[in-house]
């Protein structure tokens, strides 16, 4: 199964933050990293704080959706990832974003795919970097969602 992850940060070491995650999904066990985005700068979508570093990886799993979702916050956690409050600054973010073309609707525990990624820059630009085909899944092209966040600044890192 091939699933998409996103990755974001804006606590701490932003990038090394990001990096890392990207290192470790390279090491779960039942996955293997097919490919990581370039990073990408943003500014907090309702939220505060500072600026985000984000980033998107494929991953060719035979780990259930569930369990891949556990072992996304387990790398959070190890992170020391917290919640205080929905979309509060963080040190680590990491979201299933897409579980091949599969429809999970398993709320509040996993959405898949995720609710709002349509709606996001960070998620979309670094998508299209990777499979500028690819269809989210009740969505639409990548390109047609891309047009509908112009507007949000989006800066690729070197």
């Amino acid at each position: 199964m091939i699933a998409w992850v996103g990755i974001g940060a804006n606590l701490g070491d932003a990038r090394a933050n990001v990096l890392d995650a990207i290192a470790r999904l390279g090491r779960l066990p039942g996955a293997r990293l097919i490919q990581a985005s370039s990073l990408y700068r943003t500014a907090p979508i309702d939220s505060s704080g500072d600026d985000y570093i984000n980033a998107v990886a494929a991953l060719d799993t035979d780990l259930a959706a569930h369990a891949l979702l556990q072992a996304l916050f387990d790398i959070e956690q190890a992170h020391g990832r917290e919640r205080p409050y929905r979309n509060a600054p963080r040190t680590l973010d990491l979201d299933l974003l897409l579980y091949g073309d599969q429809l999970i609707a398993d709320a509040p525990a996993l959405l898949v795919p995720h609710p709002r990624m349509h709606e996001r820059a960070f998620v979309l630009a670094p998508l299209a970097e990777l499979a500028p085909e690819l269809r989210i899944p009740g969505q639409g092209s990548l390109a047609s969602l891309l047009a509908g966040v112009a507007g949000q600044s989006i800066e690729r890192l070197a």
